[in-house]
Protein backbone atom coordinates (compact mmCIF):
# COMPACT_ATOMS: atom_id res chain seq x y z
CA UNK A 1 0.00 0.00 0.00
CA UNK A 2 1.59 3.47 -1.33
CA UNK A 3 0.19 6.21 0.43
CA UNK A 4 -1.16 8.82 -1.38
CA UNK A 5 -2.16 11.52 0.57
CA UNK A 6 0.24 14.22 2.05
CA UNK A 7 1.48 14.95 5.47
CA UNK A 8 -0.48 18.04 5.84
CA UNK A 9 -4.12 16.04 4.76
CA UNK A 10 -3.28 13.16 7.01
CA UNK A 11 -2.98 15.20 9.80
CA UNK A 12 -6.36 17.00 9.31
CA UNK A 13 -7.70 13.64 8.35
CA UNK A 14 -6.58 12.24 11.75
CA UNK A 15 -7.68 15.66 13.78
CA UNK A 16 -11.28 15.47 11.87
CA UNK A 17 -11.71 11.86 12.62
CA UNK A 18 -10.68 11.90 16.29
CA UNK A 19 -13.22 15.12 16.77
CA UNK A 20 -16.10 13.18 14.97
CA UNK A 21 -15.55 10.07 16.97
CA UNK A 22 -15.29 11.75 20.17
CA UNK A 23 -18.38 13.22 19.46
CA UNK A 24 -20.38 10.60 18.18
CA UNK A 25 -18.84 8.53 21.43
CA UNK A 26 -20.41 11.33 23.98
CA UNK A 27 -24.34 11.20 21.82
CA UNK A 28 -24.05 7.53 22.28
CA UNK A 29 -23.89 7.56 25.83
CA UNK A 30 -26.72 9.81 26.07
CA UNK A 31 -28.70 7.78 23.13
CA UNK A 32 -27.67 4.64 22.45
CA UNK A 33 -30.38 3.41 20.33
CA UNK A 34 -29.26 6.02 17.59
CA UNK A 35 -27.81 4.10 14.75
CA UNK A 36 -26.81 7.41 12.98
CA UNK A 37 -23.85 8.44 15.80
CA UNK A 38 -23.23 4.98 15.60
CA UNK A 39 -22.07 5.28 11.41
CA UNK A 40 -20.38 8.78 12.43
CA UNK A 41 -18.34 7.02 14.41
CA UNK A 42 -17.84 4.38 12.44
CA UNK A 43 -16.78 6.87 9.59
CA UNK A 44 -14.57 8.73 12.34
CA UNK A 45 -12.56 5.99 12.81
CA UNK A 46 -12.48 5.22 8.88
CA UNK A 47 -10.93 8.92 8.52
CA UNK A 48 -8.16 8.46 11.49
CA UNK A 49 -6.91 5.30 10.22
CA UNK A 50 -6.60 6.95 6.73
CA UNK A 51 -4.72 9.28 8.33
CA UNK A 52 -2.37 6.90 10.07
CA UNK A 53 -1.62 5.14 7.44
CA UNK A 54 -1.56 7.92 4.39
CA UNK A 55 -3.92 6.03 2.01
CA UNK A 56 -7.02 6.91 0.87
CA UNK A 57 -9.26 4.37 -0.87
CA UNK A 58 -11.17 6.90 -2.89
CA UNK A 59 -8.44 9.18 -3.75
CA UNK A 60 -6.89 5.18 -5.13
CA UNK A 61 -10.01 4.54 -6.95
CA UNK A 62 -10.04 7.69 -9.08
CA UNK A 63 -6.31 7.95 -9.69
CA UNK A 64 -6.82 4.67 -10.86
CA UNK A 65 -9.50 5.56 -13.00
CA UNK A 66 -8.10 8.87 -13.90
CA UNK A 67 -4.84 6.36 -15.27
CA UNK A 68 -7.49 3.99 -16.96
CA UNK A 69 -9.50 6.45 -18.80
CA UNK A 70 -8.70 6.67 -22.45
CA UNK A 71 -7.42 10.29 -23.51
CA UNK A 72 -9.30 13.00 -25.70
CA UNK A 73 -6.87 12.40 -28.95
CA UNK A 74 -6.57 15.76 -30.94
CA UNK A 75 -8.36 15.42 -34.29
CA UNK A 76 -7.39 17.28 -36.94
CA UNK A 77 -9.17 19.22 -39.33
CA UNK A 78 -9.76 17.61 -42.57
CA UNK A 79 -9.41 19.98 -45.44
CA UNK A 80 -11.07 18.93 -48.76
CA UNK A 81 -9.01 19.30 -52.06
CA UNK A 82 -11.54 21.53 -53.78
Amino acid sequence: MKPNIGILNALIRITCGFTMLAWATSKLVKRPWRDSYLVIAMLGGMKVGEGITRFCPLTALFENYQEKSPEKEEKEPIINPT
